[in-house]
């Protein structure tokens, strides 16, 4: 028996829209969307997948709640009725593997330099322990080695998130992408944004005692 797919409306995907800009202007006045890099994402739908993510080449801190594009779970751009089409951005296909793949329901990536630079000291991964802010991320705070996967960058979504899947580790809710930046995901938006705040704070604390 195949299932039926309810159509979206316009007020969902607008809703979606203005909170993502009200994160993303968030983390762009931490300096971690510098020009019109980065982007978030909601899903809206889980069968189908389709996800809510910020429109490509805006600038993220003046983001409006119509500044919102649809995609499927490559990353395609998906029709809604009474919605402006925008265009997506590139990385929208990894947004969506990773929703596929963790459960999460919300996703950020961000340029923190911070990411970047411990991507490079530490290509294979940056192992954390022993820190209280690990409890941010659902991990512990004492005796429990963690690492945060570096995968290597690519301008293939389906490559990327090929990538992505055999660092995955389901404890840890992050991934750095060498030279370009940081995914992390939670159960909905204010999670995903207190996952990468913790964890750029993280990185920060190990570039800082390394």
């Amino acid at each position: 028996m195949s299932s039926i797919e309810i159509a979206l409306t316009p007020e969902q995907v607008r809703a979606a829209g203005g909170r993502l800009a009200v994160e993303a202007a968030r983390f762009t006045g931490y300096g971690w969307m510098r020009g019109t890099s980065g982007n978030i994402s909601e899903v809206v739908s889980r069968e189908p997948l389709r996800l809510a993510v910020t429109a490509s080449g805006l600038d993220k801190g003046e983001l409006l709640a119509t500044d919102v594009a649809v995609v499927g779970p490559r990353g395609e751009a998906v029709a809604v009725a009474g919605v402006e089409p925008l265009r997506p951005s590139a990385e929208a296909g990894l947004h969506a593997r990773v929703a596929a793949l963790t459960g999460a329901d919300a996703i950020v990536h961000v340029h923190a330099l911070n990411a970047v630079v411990a991507g490079r000291r530490w290509p294979g991964g940056v192992l954390l322990r022993d820190v209280e802010t690990l409890k941010g991320i659902g991990r512990l705070a004492h005796d429990d080695e963690v690492v945060i996967p570096v995968i290597r960058n690519s301008q293939d979504m389906e490559e990327l998130g090929d990538r992505f899947e055999a660092a995955h580790d389901p404890r840890t809710p992050a991934v750095i992408v060498a030279d370009h930046g940081l995914y992390a995901w939670g159960t909905d938006l204010k999670h995903a944004r207190h996952v990468t705040e913790c964890v750029e704070w993280l990185l920060a604390y190990a570039l800082a005692t390394a």
